[in-house]
């Protein structure tokens, strides 16, 4: 006997259901909607920000527009912290209505699956029952027949459990599917959170920092600048000629060919402010490049960006020269090699995220920009080499006396033009 809902049963849940179901769907969609707004208002701020700090990196370099720009950048990332934040808080909801819909759709499958079994056992026991006694039991030919449409109609709402049981199937591996890319996204989410506020403490350090080291005072700010370049002239012809005394050789068969995405952009956001080779800046100061050009290309990054591994690899070695000898090279840095003959060098740091001997993949953060080392201003120097022509090596300083570079180094044909692997822009 098949159970029946009586007539007003019928109407009060064909009444009730679909209001509920459309106040649950309305709340959510405007609560989606403010979320999404929320976000593309923060990004848009972000943007703003970002632009002011494009303006304020090609200006003078004076105390005033240093210190600008560090408020800048650690605005930009606390907007950013804001934005990672909502966005972790929209994939929560995320899971959790994807977490809902999987256990209603699970409690459906079992539900139809239950239903199927009993029809299955019904029907079981009309085709097992012989023609003969069918016909006799129904007490009239009217009878039997009304039987007889009643087992197809069984076996047509079979049919269409069974596609439904597939169909409820099909959506709960999709749920399924959903739920675990929104589980990875989140993931990814909190680990930029957590670089983001490693980011604001890095450019909050700097700013303390550089009004310590100036007392506040333009002049003595221009003093600073004017002693990086001393430093770093002094560095360069000790460097070159401990180079010269190598002996190194580049494998040119162990190079990949020229190919742009070879090795992706260090950055999330790319502007170059000096290229690679004989610039006109490199030519203008022959005293800090002693002739031989510009070994990388330095990209625009206010203190505490997030700088990328190019590739994935494994990091030879990290340091700071300015332990050794102040302003004068490339302060805090991150070399890492690379499965394809090349090499890739981050340098002017504010914080080393990585150490050596660590594996890193593709995009992994290996630190954040500062300006450490010879910067008149914060960015990232982005070197790559021939690895078979490079290594990691020390030598005496003479301007330093009685302390030792540990740095990587190179024959001159090791230092590659970076844009002949990256990403065409």
């Amino acid at each position: 006997m098949l159970a029946r809902f009586s007539g007003a049963s019928v109407l009060i849940v064909a009444l009730l259901l679909p209001a509920f179901v459309l106040a649950d769907a309305t709340s959510t969609q405007l609560q989606i909607d403010s979320t999404n707004a929320q976000i593309e208002k923060l990004k848009d701020e972000i943007a703003q920000l970002q632009g002011q700090l494009n303006t304020t990196t090609t200006q003078k370099k004076t105390l005033q527009t240093a210190i600008k720009e560090l408020d800048l950048q650690i605005q930009k990332l606390q907007k950013t912290i804001t934005l990672t934040t909502t966005q972790i808080g929209q994939k929560d909801r995320d899971i959790s209505k994807l977490s809902t819909t999987i256990s209603t759709t699970s409690n459906e499958i079992s539900k139809v699956e239950e239903s199927v079994g009993s029809t299955l056992r019904n029907l079981r026991e009309l085709d097992e029952e012989p023609l003969t006694n069918s016909l006799l039991a129904s007490g009239s030919l009217s009878d039997f027949f009304d039987q007889s449409v009643t087992l197809g109609s069984v076996r047509g709402e079979l049919q269409n459990k069974i596609e439904e049981l597939s169909a409820l199937r099909a959506d709960l591996e999709s749920n399924k599917s959903s739920a675990e890319s929104r589980r990875r996204e989140l993931a990814a989410l909190k680990n930029n959170l957590s670089t983001q506020k490693q980011g604001v403490a890095a450019a909050k350090g700097a700013q303390t920092q550089l009004l310590v080291q100036t007392s506040n005072q333009e002049s003595n700010y221009q003093k600073l600048i004017a002693q990086k370049q001393i430093e770093e002239a002094k560095f360069e012809q000790e460097l070159l000629a401990f180079e010269r005394q190598l002996g190194l050789h580049v494998d040119t068969s162990a190079l990949p060919s020229v190919a742009p995405g070879e090795l992706a952009w260090p950055l999330d956001s790319v502007r170059i402010t000096q290229y690679f080779g004989n610039t006109d800046f490199a030519t203008k100061n022959p005293q800090i490049y002693s002739g031989k050009g510009h070994t990388g290309l330095d990209l625009a990054a206010s203190t505490g960006t997030r700088i990328l591994a190019a590739r994935g690899g494994v990091v030879l070695g990290t340091g700071n020269t300015d332990l050794t000898c102040p302003n004068a090279s490339f302060g805090k840095w991150v070399f890492v090699k690379h499965d394809d003959g090349l090499s890739t060098l981050y340098a002017h740091l504010s914080v080393i995220n990585v150490s050596a001997g660590q594996p890193v993949d593709q995009g992994e953060v290996v630190g954040y920009s500062g300006s450490t080392g010879y910067a008149t201003g914060p960015h990232l120097h982005f070197g790559v080499y021939a690895s078979s022509g490079s290594e990691i090596a020390s030598f005496k300083s003479s301007s330093c006396k009685g302390k030792t570079y540990t740095m990587p180094v190179g024959d001159p044909s090791a230092y590659l033009n970076p844009l002949s692997y990256l990403p065409t822009r």
